[in-house]
Parts: C-alpha cells; structure tokens; sequence
C-alpha cells in the first residue's frame, strides 16, 4: 500500500516497521522539503502519488476533507489516528494494519477517511 506519514507519524518509528511489511512510505519527517506544507498541500502530495494520508491532526483535517468534497477533489484516503499519543508506537502501527487489512486494495481507499482509535488499536 502507497501511504504518505504527516509530521507528527514517525517515520523511523512507524513507517521503517511498515515499509518492511511491504508498504512504500514517504515520511515528512524525513522529507525536511515537505515538512512545512499546509495541511491541503500534504492532502494533496498524498492525492497526486495516489498515497494513503495518515495523521494525528483530528482538527484540521475533516474540514479539508469537506473542502475538497464540495470541490469535487478526490484524496487518495485518509487514515486520522485519534486519542494514541504520538508515542505510542506500537498502538499507531497495529490500528494501521487493522484498517489496511480490512480495505487490502489501494483502490478501495479512494475518498475514504477512517480513523484510528485508542479502542481499535487495543483490540
């Protein structure tokens, strides 16, 4: 699966351990060109490599998602982890395996936004 970490979503941490799994990952946090991007634009990065977005930012990102909607942009998915600190590795990871698991297509997330729970991940 084709995913694109935000700033705050490790990329030694999560997307190393994904990228292993067979996933290719960008990481802004690698990537010091793209780490100041507003968040439309790393929406967009994500859109235009057809990448998954995944992302602690809970406020901004519905409203963008609404934004392009009413456009009739279309986003390549979007996962929003909710509740997980940004430390909690592991927790990240498995509730992005769950999703990724439950939609296996790269197709399947075409305008999808689901999001990432502590609940979930637990499980």
């Amino acid at each position: 699966m084709r995913l694109l970490l935000d700033a705050h979503v490790s990329g030694r941490n999560i997307g190393e351990p994904l990228a292993r799994s067979g996933h290719d990952v960008r990481a802004l946090d690698r990537e010091p060109a793209l780490e100041g991007l507003d968040d439309s634009s790393v929406l967009g990065v994500g859109s235009a490599e057809g990448r998954i977005l995944i992302s602690f930012n809970v406020a901004d990102f519905p409203t963008i998602m609404r934004e392009w909607a009413l456009a009739s942009r279309t986003h390549a998915g979007v996962m929003l982890v909710y509740g997980i600190d940004h430390s909690e590795f592991i927790l990240v990871a498995r509730g992005l395996e769950r999703w990724l698991a439950a939609y296996a297509e790269q197709s399947d997330w075409t305008d999808r936004a689901v999001v990432i729970p502590r609940d979930f991940a637990s499980k």
